[in-house]
């Protein structure tokens, strides 16, 4: 039971975080907490999952302690807190004796609203018995899929956070995830003993996020036509899967003067902080990482997020394309695919560790994420089918601006597995993509020479179709599982289901890729991200300056000041008095009394 006194969730949005209203199910999620009920929720990253939380702490009576694997950015969320007036602090790795005495001193005399931890702390005796001496509001398990054997970043500290149940069975637990397959989230409410907690599951649906999948063609140059055509001066994410990918791609775009920097695990750690950092702190700096980077990452201007390589799930590739446009403001989704794509991830599964379960499980993501690249429908309704939930076409994604067309390649795909088929039986050999596109083009290489295989009846049957075509050709029957990968040369052998398309029996349609997307910057659709007029960008352009100059001086992120959707709106409502800009979506009552009258000074120097 609450006490009387404690103040409604609705009066703690609006004072706190300057929000008139709850969006979706938080209200729901908010209240059940509030009346000490376990959840599970999955919002997606942009959703206000941490609102959840946040509200039933300030409301009920002790500390909230928010379970987080992000120790890297723990700072930032406190200071985040404590730029809207919330008493904040962690416990951590990175402390010194001193500050973590201060912390734990500053809980147990009642002075903390939220206290974030690392799971890894909960597993040392002494913590238990500090949380024990105070007061608990709630326990908060954020990143909650990190519990997930099969979910896309599993971490072992996560599978001990079931005995906090055990040992505080009064008070409630919530945990978030911004994503989870039906399959997941059933592991997840297992693994933490929430099966009979309140589930709730909101939309997954980002409208704001333009989902684009380009083929692959000197993907770097690709990506800095993206930058330079449509995100000139944005912060954004580009992903790449090896480390020495990573720091190239970043060396390739500082050389044509964009502000890139690299980010992975093999950098000296005080490296990764400061690339962090200045990420988190400075405009338009775009990092270049591993998928190491970015989870719990706020920054909600993020205008992109660019794969230069093949996701290894649909999971993995909605969790880190979410990391953009967390404001509800026109964001793009980049993903750069082709052959060696397909051709490396199968490989890398076939030589995982594991049995082959593991290994069919491991399959069975990648086969879905190239069935959501080989689409010929809505991005969008193929990505939330994932999850399990139906919306209509888009009009926002490729596909949709853009429509592929599709195409009967049944007899392309006979001419490749037949020559699969002739190298194996007549002459028991096998080849990558290059040489059998080589063959059926009927090209005469010093290779072809060598082993004859201008004399093998396939040869030069395939005239019709260019090298780029063939290319798609193989991608796809390697898609479709018509093809597998075999060796460490990466050569390719035929499968089970190769016979059917050869005998005729089984039709394969295929998506023709186009020459040349169209270049459409994502449009918004929230409405609390309201159009701004071209004539009122200077007045947004100065806001900006100002809310960069005071965060280097508070030594913050400048998101933690106001979100650029907040100056958007004070730059279009111009109000003139504090209680004006009090109104103004994300305007709490700490912020308005710190950065107020320096908003309206701003304002006013426009007049």
């Amino acid at each position: 039971m609450l006490p009387d006194t404690a103040p409604a969730p609705l009066e703690i949005l609006n004072r706190v975080f300057g929000y008139a209203a709850f969006r979706g199910p938080q209200q729901e999620v908010v209240e059940h907490v509030c009346a000490g009920g376990d959840a599970l929720v999955l919002m997606p990253t942009g959703g206000g999952k941490s609102l959840c939380y946040q509200v039933p702490a300030l409301v009920r009576p002790g500390t909230g302690v928010v379970v987080s694997p992000l120790i890297a950015l723990m700072q930032d969320q406190v200071d985040a807190l404590r730029a809207l007036g919330v008493r904040a602090g962690f416990l951590n790795s990175t402390q010194n004796p001193d500050e973590r005495r201060d912390t734990e001193r500053a809980y147990l005399d009642g002075e903390l609203d939220l206290l974030y931890l690392a799971p890894e702390r909960l597993r040392v005796p002494s913590t238990l018995v500090l949380l024990g001496r105070g007061t608990i509001a709630l326990f908060a398990i954020d990143e909650a899929h990190c519990v997930a054997q099969w979910g896309h970043d599993f971490r072992p500290d996560y599978l001990a956070l079931s005995d906090l149940h055990e040992r505080w069975p009064d008070v409630p637990r919530i945990a978030l995830t911004a994503t989870a397959t039906e399959a997941t989230r059933t592991e997840i409410a297992q693994r933490l003993s929430l099966v009979g907690a309140k589930h709730v599951v909101a939309s997954f649906d980002r409208p704001n996020i333009q989902y684009r999948i380009a083929p692959k063609n000197e993907p770097r140059k690709q990506l800095l036509e993206l930058l330079r055509t449509e995100h000139d001066g944005d912060a954004g994410i580009v992903y790449c899967l090896s480390r020495k990918s990573v720091e190239q791609t970043a060396e390739f775009l500082a050389a044509q003067g964009i502000t890139a920097l690299p980010y992975h695990a093999g950098l000296d750690a005080a490296v990764r902080a400061r690339h962090q950092s200045r990420f988190l702190r400075e405009d338009g700096v775009v990092m270049c990482a591993t998928i190491a980077f970015g989870m719990g990452i706020d920054k909600p201007d993020v205008r992109f997020v660019a794969h230069l390589d093949l996701p290894k799930s649909v999971e993995g590739y909605y969790q880190e394309t979410g990391r953009a446009g967390r404001d509800g403001l026109p964001s793009t989704a980049w993903l750069a695919y082709g052959l060696a794509d397909v051709v490396q991830q199968r490989k890398m599964i076939d030589e995982s560790e594991g049995d082959r379960a593991h290994r069919h499980r491991l399959a069975q993501h990648l086969d879905a994420m190239l069935a959501l690249c080989e689409t010929v429908q809505c991005r969008r309704v193929r990505l939330l089918d994932y999850f399990g939930q139906s919306t209509q076409p888009c009009g926002n994604c490729d596909t949709c601006l853009t429509p592929p067309e599709s195409w009967d390649g049944t007899v392309a795909a006979q001419k490749i597995l037949s020559t699969v088929w002739r190298l194996k039986r007549e002459r028991n050999q096998s080849f990558g993509a290059g040489h059998l596109i080589d063959i059926v083009t009927g090209k005469r290489t010093a290779k072809i020479e060598q082993f004859a295989h201008d004399e093998l009846t396939v040869f030069g049957v395939g005239a019709d179709l260019t090298e780029p075509e063939w290319r798609a050709v193989v991608r796809q029957l390697l898609a479709q599982g018509l093809l597998a990968v075999q060796g460490a040369y990466q050569t390719f052998a035929l499968t089970e289901a190769s016979g059917a398309v050869l005998r005729g029996e089984q039709p394969v349609p295929m998506r023709k890729d186009p020459v040349k997307q169209a270049r459409t910057r994502a449009r918004g659709t929230r409405g609390d991200a309201p159009a701004m007029p071209a004539e009122l960008a200077p007045v947004f352009e100065r806001l900006r300056a100002w809310r960069g100059a005071t965060a280097k001086e508070q030594g913050v992120p400048a998101y933690v000041i106001f979100h650029d959707a907040t100056l958007r709106e004070i730059a279009t409502r111009s109000p003139a008095t504090l209680a004006e800009l009090g109104t103004i979506s994300g305007v709490g009552e700490n912020k308005l009394a710190k950065y107020g009258q320096g908003v309206l000074d701003t304002l006013g120097a426009d007049a």
